[in-house]
């Protein structure tokens, strides 16, 4: 799987090992369905009580498009692990095939 991570502040490098092994570990039996992520993590300016750390993650299925969700909270760590979680259900709801009409019967009296 081909992981990218940015950001835009050079102090968040150091997050970078963690989050590709988190995303690897969390993707790894949707490996071969989805071969590219990409992790964007970002600083939100003017947050209230500290809930300030943004994660966008972004997965790429093939026949599926593309998922992306954002999460904010206190710290990396759960931002990055709410999003991928979210992601990796909303690609698996994307691939499943569509459920048949329901059919109704009309009443009679």
């Amino acid at each position: 799987m081909q992981v990218i991570f940015e950001s835009r502040q050079p102090w968040l490098e150091e997050l970078r090992e963690f989050a590709l092994r988190r995303v690897r570990q969390t993707t790894r039996p949707l490996g071969w369905l989805a071969p590219r992520a990409r992790v964007r993590l970002s600083h939100v300016q003017g947050a209230h009580n500290g809930i300030d750390k943004r994660c966008e993650v972004e997965l790429t299925a093939e026949g599926a498009g593309t998922v992306v969700i954002t999460s904010i909270a206190r710290d990396w760590g759960s931002a990055l692990q709410s999003a991928l979680a979210r992601a990796v259900r909303a690609l698996l709801l994307k691939l499943q095939p569509p459920h048949p009409p329901r059919r109704t019967i009309a009443c009679q009296r």
